[in-house]
């Protein structure tokens, strides 16, 4: 795989539009690499330029193969061209996962790439950890996103009221666990903890400028109900829109394709 820096982009030779799908390795602000993939709108390009491109951040433990992640690429790739990658720690990234502090840097490698392949509109989409990656990432002073999706994301830190969650965090300050973690789901994680807490999702999310969607599930057994309403009532002026979603349970695994066009049509009308 190649690795891209901004100041490579004239050794990869990019059109403003390709074709087909391209994989590489983007070296992050921190000079951790980060596994890749683009994949080219299945609609005819708009004249004038490639349009939207929409960056899929997925959930804990996740990679960009994994198939709900492969599935939510393909229905998206009918709205905008879509870059996938797979977070530090995570598959054939590497580093170690932070559990979704220094992934905002992972997650605005990819944005720039997708605006160095010549996307005017950029997108993020993020499940779960993801989600709330995506959140912190647009409440940055030049956050050059024009719309964020956040689904089934935490609003706070260190919740541990349902028994996945203590299960998480049991996985990721035990070594034992850090140990299933890397064997059982090819995911290694940091041993450290944050230092200092980044800002957490409640907390960024008055800071977006961006038009905000927000999608929970009524079944996310992982993060009850009082999360994305708390993350909706936190948006400036109210102008976050929240969809809990009857029957859904959490993040990629559970979202369907009607969920994932419903989530496409809502970023194609904001472009």
């Amino acid at each position: 795989m190649e690795s891209l820096r901004d100041t490579q982009v004239s050794q990869l030779r990019l059109s403003p539009v390709t074709s087909g799908d391209q994989r590489v390795t983007l070296l992050t602000d921190d000079g951790v690499g980060i596994d890749a993939m683009y994949s080219p709108s299945t609609r005819r390009k708009p004249s004038g330029g490639a349009g939207l491109a929409i960056v899929i951040a997925h959930g804990f433990t996740g990679t960009l193969e994994r198939p709900a992640v492969r599935r939510a690429a393909e229905v998206l790739a009918d709205f905008g061209g879509v870059v996938t990658f797979s977070f530090r720690g995570h598959g054939r990234s590497g580093g170690r996962s932070t559990v979704g502090d220094r992934e905002v840097l992972d997650l605005d490698a990819a944005v720039r790439w997708a605006r160095l392949l010549g996307h005017g509109r950029i997108a993020t989409v993020g499940f779960s950890m993801g989600g709330s990656v995506v959140l912190r990432h647009a409440a940055g002073p030049d956050a050059p996103v024009g719309a964020v999706v956040s689904v089934s994301a935490p609003a706070r830190w260190y919740y541990r009221g349902t028994a996945p969650m203590r299960r998480v965090h049991w996985a990721v300050t035990r070594p034992a666990g850090r140990l299933v973690s890397r064997v059982g789901f090819r995911t290694r994680i940091h041993p450290g903890g944050w230092d200092p807490v980044p800002r957490s999702p409640v907390e960024s999310v008055p800071l977006i400028r961006a038009p905000l969607l927000i999608v929970h599930g009524d079944r996310d057994g992982y993060f009850p109900l009082d999360h994305p309403h708390s993350l909706a009532a936190a948006s400036a002026d109210g102008s976050a829109e929240l969809w809990v979603e009857p029957g859904f349970g959490h993040a990629e695994d559970a979202a369907d394709e009607e969920l994932l066009r419903r989530i496409g049509g809502w970023l194609g009308a904001r472009g």
